[in-house]
């Protein structure tokens, strides 16, 4: 007779014993690279994102590979699936109609503006799709759930840890820099609040930049952000609707049984939790326990991603990709501030 419990048969039949391995050395990576950032600063995705790439070689190893796949691609769905609890569509009226047309307009543009900037740099497609939605939205979060939507490949996964590493560097660079900016151009706290949380990456650095300046700067740049960040959700169904077919022939047409949805399960039940959370009042420590969970999941993610990607093939793509993230936090860093200059002739 086997002496395996009812709970480790059922743990081998999913597979568990096969991934257990890799995700536990994400896990710790994910786990090492939050301590440091919040015992010393910095962006914990970006500490995730370098530490994994310190145990590359470990993505050779059978033992670990599967869970660092398993990780890399499927618990990332679920974390994305968990941050609809994020979506908040309340107090929104007090950025008033046209610092809603900012916000949306410069969404669009700045997806926009990085495809062109993509073509005209000769570099991937994917790569000019992930950093301008990474960019106009929500940082690295944005970036996790938009090339979840995407048909799996190399080259997505070189473009998602790309992106996330540059949007990391240029949201921290941002958050030091524009608080400058808003005093030398002497920005009221509404202008100063709109530009803040229109113009920078992740919701952290935007919090930060906003308390540089005072704390109810923070308040009005961190309204702006939510907001953006409530985008997600229309974007990420575009993207999913998109990339139907093209999931569709990664799958194999040829294999019903292997043929996905024409939107993934992940992306219905992030716009469940989203639209739940707005008409009824959750539980809040429920709400903070899966929010929680939700961001363990994405650096848990990023660092298995982290852990595949080879730093030597990543230096291999030159500095045009610097460039193009470049470029794109330059430009919705302008379109806000010209439209808060804009906002001024209406008030």
């Amino acid at each position: 007779m086997s002496n395996a419990t009812p709970f480790a048969s059922l743990m081998k039949r999913i597979g568990f014993s096969a991934w257990s391995h890799g995700v536990a050395l994400s896990g710790v990576v994910a786990i090492a690279a939050t301590f440091v950032a919040e015992h010393y600063g910095g962006p914990k995705y970006l500490y995730a994102l370098l530490m994994g790439m310190a145990f590359h070689h470990l993505s050779q190893v059978d033992r670990y590979s599967a869970g660092i796949e398993f990780a890399a691609k499927k618990l990332v769905r679920f974390g994305v699936a968990l941050l609809g609890l994020r979506i908040m569509l309340s107090d929104l009226q007090d950025l008033g109609w046209l610092g809603v047309f900012a916000l949306i307009s410069g969404l669009v543009l700045t997806i926009g503006f990085g495809m062109w900037m993509a073509k005209r740099l000769q570099l991937p497609r994917s790569l000019g799709l992930l950093s301008g939605g990474g960019t106009a939205i929500c940082g690295i979060s944005a970036t996790l759930a938009l090339s979840a939507t995407m048909p799996p490949s190399k080259e997505v996964e070189e473009m998602t840890l790309l992106t996330a590493i540059g949007i990391a560097a240029f949201s921290t660079v941002a958050m030091v820099l524009y608080p400058v900016l808003v005093v030398a151009l002497s920005l009221t706290q509404a202008e100063a609040g709109l530009f803040l949380g229109g113009a920078i990456h992740d919701v952290a650095q935007v919090v930060g930049a906003g308390y540089i300046i005072s704390p109810d700067v923070a308040d009005s740049a961190t309204l702006a952000k939510m907001f953006r960040v409530a985008m997600l959700m229309p974007l990420v169904i575009v993207f999913s609707l998109a990339f139907s077919r093209a999931r569709s022939d990664s799958a194999g047409l040829g294999n019903v049984a292997k043929k996905p949805g024409l939107i993934p399960g992940f992306l219905v039940v992030f716009v469940a939790l989203a639209v739940l959370n707005n008409v009824v009042e959750l539980p809040k420590q429920a709400v903070g326990f899966l929010s929680d969970l939700s961001g363990w999941c994405l650096v848990i993610s990023i660092a298995a991603l982290g852990v595949k990607t080879s730093l030597q093939k990543l230096s291999e793509l030159g500095w045009r990709p610097i460039i193009l993230l470049a470029s794109e936090a330059l430009f919705i860093a302008s379109w806000m501030l010209g439209m808060v200059f804009l906002m001024r002739q209406f008030s």
